[in-house]
């Protein structure tokens, strides 16, 4: 058994290369959803198992966990060719492969010590293009993988240290940017050079031997506070439903279900129920079904470190042909809509059983618009691509995070200067949305509001959720406000049919979007909240006079001040009322 000092210093040490390479590849990358948005990860695994060792803080969640099940698989693969060489990379994207979706290009590099396999390296960068039908990948209308875009499946992109030429020349042929991906990619391979000067350096201070032994001790350390964490939670089984608004093909809600068993330090994870794979791009790789659970327990349980033995006390049943687990050749694009609604359930679920832990969903969509173009100064071809924030989930010991990163994806949303630089359009506000926050005695985060004028002609793709079926909110808690997208051609707002779903709409210079996220679900009984809290929320903005008196019981007086007096009677009524009704 390593000391805990030492392992403590090799665990920081370790997390900290992987912070290097999320840093330097947000620095040099070319594209402003890697630059701007942050839309990559970085990780080092286990080079026997794959599991995850340590992973960078600056990347996206899904991406770490999911990057796991990438390696383990390029490990099968490579160990059937005879084992990785010094100076191979692989690349990737396919999501039957990899999981998330095409946009995704996963890099795989293993790292050796003294001729032997040490550690496996892995990163993942978003593209701002990837081919297909629709300028950015995002295709709410696909009903099969080849319209999103390029399917790259597992292959070298260096072998043994040489440079695949033609593959590069073939992926820079197949999108609408490609010196924007040709940047990106070089990026993306030339920042595995950090992470092996950082293994080095620790090698030469511990030994690879030494070192080898932390990798498996914090993982089983892992493993045992995680099950100690579980083993907390009453035995029983949890059971949560939610529902999709459409899948951008056919206007129907699809059923997403989920059973939580706990026993015995343990959890299994039933899908049964689910609605079958969709026809459209609401569907989600089997992998990835798997590390939208492991997002939602980090949440519940941030003290434990990340890595795989976290993820060791889980097992899961996810039906064959459901939309959770995608059969070649259904599309994926909106993944991240269903990675939500996972990491939603699993809240639902375990509210039942650990309130005090759990908080409620947050707004849940990542709502992404995309415009694009030629650029009428420039004549270049661009991709916008704006996903949204919006609120988070209340919880017994706070209220939700107000305009938070999308918790699936943690994606930035691109600064307002930069955008207006490199895209024909300009902002007319920005701003939290009133009212949005589910009411609780701890309210959800507000959402956020924006709307941008298109100062040239364009295209524009919206997929999205949650317009039909709002955040809900747990242990009393009320509902967040619902998705909202608007289109304004100067004749009158216009909402999409399948309301957050729109592929490659063309619109005018002087056009408007408009979108609006959700907040999160409120935590708790809304009559309990303190007064004073709710006198807070109207001052700044959060909440209305209207949605205080409805929600809250709060009155006011004449001057418009909060009357506490006829507040407290106010809720007493009310609480009657619901008592009765019960």
């Amino acid at each position: 058994m390593m000391d805990p000092v030492t392992l403590a210093v090799v665990r920081g040490a370790l997390e900290q290369i992987a912070d290097e390479m999320d840093l330097h590849l947000i620095h040099a990358a070319i594209s402003p959803i890697i630059s701007e948005t942050n839309d990559c990860a970085h990780g080092i695994f286990h080079p026997e198992t794959g599991e995850t060792i340590a992973q960078g803080r600056y990347g996206l969640p899904v991406f770490l966990a999911n990057m796991q099940f990438t390696v383990q698989n390029i490990l099968n693969l490579a160990n059937a060719e005879g084992g990785f060489k010094p100076g191979d990379l692989w690349i990737l994207n396919s999501p039957y492969v990899c999981g998330t979706h095409l946009q995704d290009v996963v890099l795989v590099s293993p790292h050796f010590v003294d001729g032997q396999l040490f550690c496996i390296f892995a990163n993942t960068g978003h593209w701002m293009d990837i081919g297909g039908g629709v300028p950015g990948g995002w295709a709410p209308k696909a009903t099969e993988i080849h319209q999103e875009g390029m399917l790259i499946p597992p292959l070298k992109l260096y072998d043994a240290g040489k440079l695949n030429g033609p593959v590069v020349q073939m992926f820079l042929a197949n999108v609408r940017l490609p010196d924007q991906i040709a940047g990106d990619l070089s990026a993306m391979s030339n920042v595995f050079n950090i992470g092996r000067r950082g293994i080095e350096r620790l090698t030469g201070r511990y030994g690879a031997e030494a070192l080898a032994r932390c990798f498996d001790e914090m993982m089983e350390r892992s493993e045992r506070q995680m099950r100690s964490y579980i083993a907390d939670i009453p035995d029983g089984t949890y059971r949560c439903e939610d529902w999709f608004d459409n899948d951008g093909v056919t206007d129907e809600p699809m059923r997403i279900a989920l059973a939580l068993t706990v026993e015995k330090g343990s959890l299994h994870f039933d899908f049964t129920g689910t609605a079958p794979q969709a026809r459209g791009p609401i569907n989600l790789a089997l992998t990835t079904t798997l590390s939208a659970c492991f997002v939602a327990l980090k949440h519940i349980f941030p003290e434990v470190p990340v890595n795989g033995g976290a993820f060791r006390p889980t097992r899961f049943t996810i039906p064959e042909g459901s939309l959770l687990a995608v059969e070649y050749p259904g599309p994926v694009g909106g993944y991240l809509e269903v990675v939500g609604k996972v990491t939603d359930l699993t809240f639902g679920a375990l509210a039942q059983a650990i309130p005090d832990r759990t908080p409620a969903p947050s707004f849940g969509t990542t709502g992404v618009v995309t415009i694009a173009g030629r650029h009428p100064e420039t004549e270049r071809y661009y991709v916008g691509v704006f996903p949204y924030p919006g609120g988070y989930g209340g919880s017994r010991q706070t209220d939700g995070l107000v305009h938070g990163t999308s918790p699936q994806s943690m994606a930035n949303f691109m600064s307002i200067e930069m955008s207006e630089h490199r895209y024909p359009l300009r902002f007319d506000y920005f701003a939290l949305r009133e009212d949005s926050g589910g009411p609780g005695f701890h309210r959800g985060g507000c959402g956020s509001q924006y709307g941008f004028a298109l100062l040239s002609d364009c295209l524009v793709t919206v997929l999205g959720d949650r317009v039909d079926h709002p955040p809900f909110g747990i242990a009393g808690g009320g509902p967040a406000a619902p998705n909202s997208v608007r289109i304004d051609t100067g004749e009158g707002l216009w909402e999409p049919p399948l309301r957050s779903k729109l592929e490659k709409q063309a619109v005018k210079a002087g056009d408007r979007v408009q979108a609006a996220s959700p907040g999160g679900g409120g935590f708790g009984d809304p009559l309990t909240r303190d007064i004073a809290a709710v006198e807070r929320d109207i001052r700044l903005g959060y909440v209305s006079a209207e949605t205080a008196a409805r929600a809250y019981g709060a009155l006011f007086d004449g001057n418009g001040r909060l009357d506490r007096s006829a507040t407290e009677r106010r809720r007493a009524v009310l609480k009657k009322e619901m008592s009765d009704a019960r």
